[in-house]
């Protein structure tokens, strides 16, 4: 039985995309996912590394941020638009909202020991600076240093959405968030959770905001009680042979720029990236006629941008949908 979201004509009306993923949510997210071992393709990498940086304190952090399950409500804002914005809030708890967090926090799970040194929380403010210091700390070792990273691949995932509502409304929209997980079935989203949860939610003319995740590769995230609109996370458009490019990986790729050059010495394949840097999402008859050459042309010089990693190629249905990668971006902006 999965858990059901019930939308009103209203509802849709109101249903909008996040610009981006929340540094907060996808820490929290991330935090999840380091504690455990799936998916080592996608982000074996990126877990040994950010796991070799990270602190021990990080593991307090991490008890209120378990694998599956509730995140301690004080440590969510998940719609804050920067980390720093998010853990000032953090800071400005007042000690009554911690107590009263931690109290609901440990009863939405019996079976899971609430750890002795939280007792303090909510009477120690230091322990709360500390709590949030260790958050900062985390973000910049598990996040920070893929930013650029998460950004060319949001980016990537927002062109192809868009496409998605230009061409088949926000029907098409929810049906290809995470259609595994996350199938529409007019007027109701049904979700498959991590944690197994079912029940029915009606939004009651809040509507829904969809947040993009790298990290949330699988299952969504969702807050129904989130004020002002409730909040459903998707994982952007990466296929399942995707990885998550570790700084390695990036470090690389932009080492070997100066050799993929010989293949883009060319004019009209300097032109072709280009185009799709200023055009982000453009199909490939779209890059085609913008860069006056023919489809065949295009498909060709875009299939070896894309394999000198300065060009990705998103699917959505019969079409290639492409964007530049942070080599492609660091490439002209150093030519420029």
């Amino acid at each position: 039985m999965p858990l059901r979201i019930h939308f009103t004509a209203e509802d849709l009306t109101r249903t909008r995309l996040a610009g981006g993923p929340g540094p907060m949510l996808e820490l929290d997210i991330a935090l999840r996912l380091l504690q455990e071992t799936s998916h080592p393709t996608r982000f074996g990498a990126w877990r040994r590394e950010s796991l070799r940086r990270l602190s021990p304190r990080v593991r307090r952090l991490c008890d209120l941020i378990p694998p599956t399950g509730w995140t301690v409500e004080f440590l969510g804002h998940a719609t804050a638009g920067t980390i720093e914005e998010a853990l000032d809030r953090v800071r400005a708890t007042p000690a009554a909202q911690v107590r009263k967090n931690m109290e609901t926090w440990a009863g939405l799970d019996q079976r899971r020991p609430v750890p002795s040194w939280t007792q303090s929380l909510g009477s120690d403010k230091r322990l709360l600076m500390e709590l949030a210091d260790t958050a900062a700390h985390a973000h910049q070792h598990v996040i920070a240093p893929y930013q650029q990273h998460i950004d060319a691949l949001s980016g990537a995932d927002q062109a192809l959405r868009a496409r998605q509502v230009a061409h088949g409304g926000l029907q098409a929209l929810l049906s290809g968030l995470n259609p595994r997980y996350i199938r529409w079935r007019p007027p109701v989203l049904e979700l498959t959770m991590a944690s197994g949860s079912t029940g029915d939610i009606h939004l009651a003319g809040r509507g829904l905001l969809l947040i993009p995740s790298v990290f949330g590769a699988v299952y969504p995230a969702l807050d129904d009680t989130a004020e002002p609109q409730p909040w459903l996370t998707y994982p952007v458009g990466l296929r399942d042979t995707d990885h998550f490019l570790s700084p390695i990986d990036t470090a690389r790729t932009l080492s070997t720029v100066s050799d993929s050059l010989t293949a883009l010495l060319g004019h009209t394949r300097a032109v072709v990236l280009w185009t799709i840097a200023h055009r982000p999402g453009c199909t490939t008859t779209e890059l085609a006629r913008h860069a006056g050459i023919s489809p065949a042309s295009a498909s060709q010089h875009a299939t070896v941008l894309r394999i000198a990693g300065l060009t990705r190629t998103t699917r959505h249905h019969n079409t290639a949908l492409h964007t530049t990668t942070p080599a492609g971006h660091s490439l002209l902006n150093h030519v420029s």
